[in-house]
C-alpha cells in the first residue's frame, strides 16, 4: 500500500509543529522547570538523606546552558558537605530527551568540598547507606552490567570541556587533615592541564597533573609531577595509618573499556617511579621501588570479577603474570595464581626493592629459575585450600652471599638474641664455649622429643611444609590476621641466627627465602642445623643453648638427661621463661604439665619414636639446679607437727 506524497508531507509537517510547540515550550519555560528540578532534588535530599540542598540563583544561559550560584548541601547536625559559589554547565539535550544527563562543558570557580568526621559522626555518612531496592542477598549481581552502567554514567558527567577554579577539596578525620586546593584545572580539547596545592599536617606541596582525557571515548592517559622540590608525599596516608608514601611520578593510563556481551573489559598500565613506603608493618626502614608498571586487564563477567592473566607487574627486572579471581558461580571462590617466568637469578636478586630485602644486599647468583603460585580458598569449603608453590632452577649457584652469610653455620660463630629490641649477651657457639654440645652428646630422647613438638619432619623436608603452610593460611583467614606461622626448625634457625623478632613483611620475607637457599643449595648438613639450635635457642630466663640448659634445671650434661627430663625441656621451648607456671608451690609439677608430658610421649609412641621399655621406672620431674630458686616453693609451716612424730591416733584424729 502507498501513501500519497501529499498525506505524508502533511504528517512531517504536524511532527515539526509539535516539535516546535515542545521546544517553544520549553524554551519559555525552562527556567520554572529548572527550578522545578532543583525542588525536587531539595526534596530528595531532605527525605532521603537528611541534608538541606539549597541554590541561590539557578537560570538558562541560551538553549543548553545552566547557570548556578551558591549550590550548598549540608547534612543535618554536621558540617558543610559542598559550598559552590558559581557553577556554568551544558547539558547534551540530544541525550536529556532519552533520559541520560551528558555534561558537554562546566565551570566552577570558588567554593569546596568536604569530608568531616567528628568522634563517629561524619558529614557524608546519609549517603553511604545501602539502597533498599538494591538486590537481595539471594540474587546475584550482575557484575559486568553493573558496573559499566556505573561508569558510564559516571564518565557522562565528566565534561568533554572543563575548567575549575579556587576549588577545595577538604579531608578531617578528627584532627588528621588534608587539604586539595584546585588553583587551575583545564580541560580542552582533550588535553588536561592542573596547579594542585596539597596541604597536611605535615607537608605542603604544589603538584602538576597533566595528559590526555576523553571521557566520551573512555580513554585517558594522565601523569602527576611535583612542581617544587622532591617526591610527591600521599596526603592523608602517613596522619591516618602512620605511614609515609611518597613517589616521584606516576602515570595512569585507559586504553579501553568496553562491554562484549556478558563480560566487561578494561585495560590499560599504570607506572610509578620511586616509590617509597615507610611502616612499622613492612619494614623498619624505608622500602624503595625504583620502577614499577602495571600492565592489567580487568576482566568482569556475570558472576566474577578478575585481573586477567595477560596483565604484566614489572618491579625493576623482575616480571610476572598475576591471575586474581572473585567466583561466585556456584561458590564464592579466591583464586591466585603467579608466574615467574625464566629470568636471570642476578636480575632478581638486584631488583628486589631496598630496604625490603637488606640481608640479600651483596649476594651474586647465577643461572636462571622461573616460579608459579597457585592459590585457591573456597569459603564454603575451606578445607578444600590449595597451596601450591613451585620452583624450577636452571645451574641456580649462589657465588657471594650478601649480609646473611649462611656458611658461618658451618663454623665457629658469636649469637646474640634480641628480646624487645634489647641485644642480649653473647654465646659463643662452637668448641671454645665450654657449655657447647655437640649433636652426639645430647640425649637422643632431648632430640626426639625436640624434633616430635617442634618439626617432626625435619630431616625429610627442604624447609617447608606444605600441609603446615596451608593450615597457618586457614586460621590466618578464620581469625583475619596473622594468628599462626608454620615455622620449621630451619625457619627458626634462621631467625634466630640472621633475622630479628620483628614481625614485619620484610623480616617474613626475607625468612623465606633465606630458609629456601640454605635447603636447597647444601649451604649445612641438617645434623649441624640441629646442633646449632640446641646450643642456641632460649630455654629459660637468660639461658641459652642445651649445655646449660641443662644444668640450670638438673645439674646434668645433656647426655644424661631422663626421658620425663627431655620431655618437660620440649613443652618449655614455645615460653621458656614462663616455666615457673607449671610447678605449684611444693615445687612439682602441676597436673595440667603432667597431662601435656603424657599426650607428648603417647605420640612418640605412635609414632615409633619411643618404645614401651623406655617408658619404664620413669621418674618425676626435680628441678635440682639453680632453676628451683625462681619456683614459689610455699615455706613448711613451723607450727606443723612432722608425721613422723604423729601417733596413728593423731592421724586420724586429723
Amino acid at each position: 500500500m502507498k501513501f500519497p506524497k501529499q498525506k505524508i508531507f502533511k504528517a512531517f509537517l504536524i511532527l515539526t509543529l509539535v516539535l516546535v510547540v515542545l521546544f517553544l515550550g520549553f524554551y519559555f519555560f525552562r527556567n520554572a522547570l529548572l527550578h522545578k528540578a532543583i525542588a525536587k532534588v531539595s526534596d530528595k535530599m531532605n527525605k532521603e538523606y537528611n541534608s538541606t540542598f539549597s541554590v541561590k540563583t539557578a537560570s538558562f544561559d541560551g538553549l543548553s546552558g545552566i547557570k548556578l550560584t551558591n549550590v550548598i548541601l549540608v547534612p543535618k547536625n554536621a558540617d558543610t558537605l559542598c559550598n559552590i559559589h558559581n557553577i556554568e554547565t551544558s547539558i547534551s539535550l540530544s541525550h536529556l530527551l532519552v533520559g541520560d544527563i551528558q555534561i558537554g562543558t562546566l565551570k566552577i570557580d570558588r567554593g569546596f568540598i568536604q569530608l568531616v568526621k567528628k568522634g563517629n559522626i561524619k558529614n557524608f555518612d546519609a549517603f553511604l547507606k545501602k539502597d533498599s531496592t538494591n538486590t537481595s542477598k539471594n540474587e546475584k549481581r550482575e557484575y559486568a552490567a553493573y558496573a559499566y552502567r556505573i561508569i558510564s554514567k559516571l564518565l557522562n558527567l565528566v565534561p568533554t570541556d572543563m575548567k575549575l577554579e579556587n576549588l577545595i577539596f577538604k579531608i578531617d578525620d578528627n584532627g588528621k587533615k588534608a587539604q586539595i586546593a584546585i588553583n587551575k584545572l583545564a580541560l580542552v580539547d582533550k588535553e588536561l592541564e592542573t596547579n594542585l596545592h596539597v596541604q597536611t599536617n605535615t607537608f605542603d606541596q604544589r603538584w602538576n597533573i597533566k595528559g590526555f582525557a576523553d571521557p566520551r571515548n573512555k580513554k585517558a592517559d594522565i601523569r602527576f609531577f611535583n612542581l617544587d622540590t622532591g617526591a610527591i608525599r600521599v596526603p592523608y596516608i602517613d596522619d591516618r595509618f602512620n605511614m609515609l608514601a611518597s613517589f616521584d611520578s606516576i602515570r595512569l593510563n585507559i586504553e579501553n573499556i568496553k562491554k562484549d556481551g556478558s563480560e566487561l573489559h578494561i585495560d590499560g598500565y599504570s607506572s610509578i617511579t620511586n616509590l617509597k613506603i615507610n611502616h612499622a608493618r613492612i619494614a623498619s626502614k624505608d622500602v624503595v621501588i625504583k620502577n614499577a608498571r602495571f600492565d592489567y586487564r580487568f576482566l568482569l563477567g556475570s558472576d566474577f570479577i578478575s585481573i586477567d592473566s595477560t596483565s604484566t607487574v614489572q618491579l625493576n627486572k623482575i616480571k610476572f603474570h598475576p591471575y586474581v579471581s572473585y567466583n561466585t558461580q556456584s561458590d564464592t571462590i579466591y583464586t591466585l595464581k603467579v608466574a615467574i617466568p625464566k629470568m636471570k637469578a642476578q636480575d632478581f636478586i638486584v631488583s628486589l626493592p631496598d630496604g625490603l630485602f637488606t640481608h640479600f644486599q651483596g649476594m651474586e647468583a647465577t643461572g636462571n629459575f622461573d616460579y608459579k603460585l597457585d592459590f585457591k580458598f573456597n569459603k564454603n569449603k575451606p578445607n578444600s585450600l590449595v597451596f601450591d608453590s613451585k620452583l624450577n632452577k636452571e645451574n641456580l649457584v649462589i657465588t657471594k652471599y650478601g649480609e646473611a652469610n649462611l656458611t658461618k653455620l658451618n663454623g665457629e660463630f658469636v649469637y646474640r638474641a634480641i628480646i624487645k629490641n634489647v641485644l642480649q649477651r653473647p654465646i659463643l657457639v662452637g668448641a671454645g664455649n665450654p657449655n657447647y654440645t655437640p649433636i652426639e652428646q645430647i640425649s637422643p630422647y632431648l632430640q626426639k622429643c625436640v624434633l616430635t613438638t617442634e618439626d617432626p619432619s625435619f630431616f625429610s623436608h627442604r624447609g617447608f611444609i606444605n600441609e603446615a603452610f596451608k593450615q597457618s593460611i586457614l586460621k590466618n583467614i578464620r581469625t583475619k590476621k596473622f594468628s599462626r606461622g608454620a615455622s620449621t626448625i630451619s625457619m627458626q634457625l634462621i631467625k634466630n641466627v640472621f633475622l630479628t623478632r620483628e614481625k614485619t613483611l620484610s623480616r617474613k620475607l626475607e625468612e623465606i627465602l633465606l630458609v629456601y637457599i640454605l635447603e636447597n643449595n647444601r649451604v649445612v648438613s641438617k645434623q649441624r642445623m640441629l646442633e646449632v639450635y640446641f646450643n642456641i635457642i632460649e630455654w629459660g630466663p637468660n639461658v641459652y643453648g642445651i649445655g646449660e640448659a641443662s644444668r640450670f634445671y638438673f645439674q646434668k650434661s645433656p647426655s644424661d638427661l631422663s626421658l620425663n627430663e627431655c620431655l618437660f625441656l620440649a613443652t618449655i621451648i614455645p615460653s621458656p621463661r614462663k616455666f615457673t607456671y607449671q610447678f605449684n608451690d611444693q615445687g612439682n609439677l602441676k597436673d595440667y604439665a603432667i597431662r601435656n608430658q603424657k599426650f607428648l610421649s603417647n605420640i612418640m609412641l605412635r609414632r615409633g619414636v619411643l618404645t614401651s621399655e623406655d617408658t619404664i621406672n620413669r621418674l618425676p620431674v626435680y628441678i635440682s639446679g639453680n632453676a628451683r630458686s625462681l619456683l614459689r616453693i610455699k615455706a613448711p609451716d613451723s607450727t606443723a607437727v612432722p608425721v613422723d612424730s604423729m601417733s596413728i591416733d593423731d592421724e586420724f584424729d586429723l
